[in-house]
């Protein structure tokens, strides 16, 4: 019996030290979370992404960040998947979510973009939407701010009080659907 491709954890952002701490990184700060737990380094690919191989969950996993601007990250993640032939199936996506209250969480298998351009260019570049999703809620943005302002803008300092948290926990999730399916992670984390 052969062994299917490992895992692909994607997680989405934009590269460059001034995006690091925008709400829009949240799916770059879940993976550095899981680096950490498995003392590995995001290392430069050729498949344009950083990536770390590991093992979450006991399966074999790759961690990747597409090195491109969140808008054209479809592009890396498509090279990212056929360098190590992750199936569609064990393609987790972890994302910023404006429709979920700052901290909350939720993980689903497919659906549509809702408006997120990472989410829209990984559909087209895969050839399908349905990769699960890891969802992290930023909230909206107060009064009239521009929505894509708003998630190039950095975490406050109160949302930093708790972010920690959420991205362990993001993690912890991350780690329950590569072990246990999603609905064993849906029951404990979905908020």
């Amino acid at each position: 019996m052969t062994e299917t491709g490992p895992w692909l954890v994607l997680g989405l952002g934009n590269p460059g030290p001034q995006y690091a701490g925008n709400r829009h990184n949240v799916g770059f700060m879940v993976l550095d979370v899981l680096a950490d737990r498995v003392g590995g380094r995001f290392k430069s690919h050729k498949a344009r992404g950083e990536v770390v191989e590991t093992r979450v969950a006991d399966q074999r996993a790759v961690l990747a960040k597409p090195r491109s601007y969140m808008n054209t990250s479809g592009g890396p993640a498509a090279a990212l998947r056929d360098f190590f032939k992750a199936p569609i199936e064990k393609i987790v996506v972890v994302h910023d979510e404006l429709d979920l209250e700052s901290g909350a969480l939720r993980l689903k298998l497919g659906g549509g973009d809702n408006g997120h351009n990472g989410l829209k260019s990984l559909r087209q570049s895969l050839g399908s939407g349905d990769f699960y999703r890891v969802r992290l809620g930023i909230g909206r943005p107060p009064g009239r701010q521009d929505p894509a302002d708003f998630v190039l803008r950095d975490f406050s300092a109160a949302e930093r009080k708790d972010l920690g948290v959420h991205l362990e926990r993001a993690a912890d999730a991350i780690e329950t659907l590569i072990g246990a399916g999603l609905a064993a992670a849906q029951n404990a984390y979905n908020t």
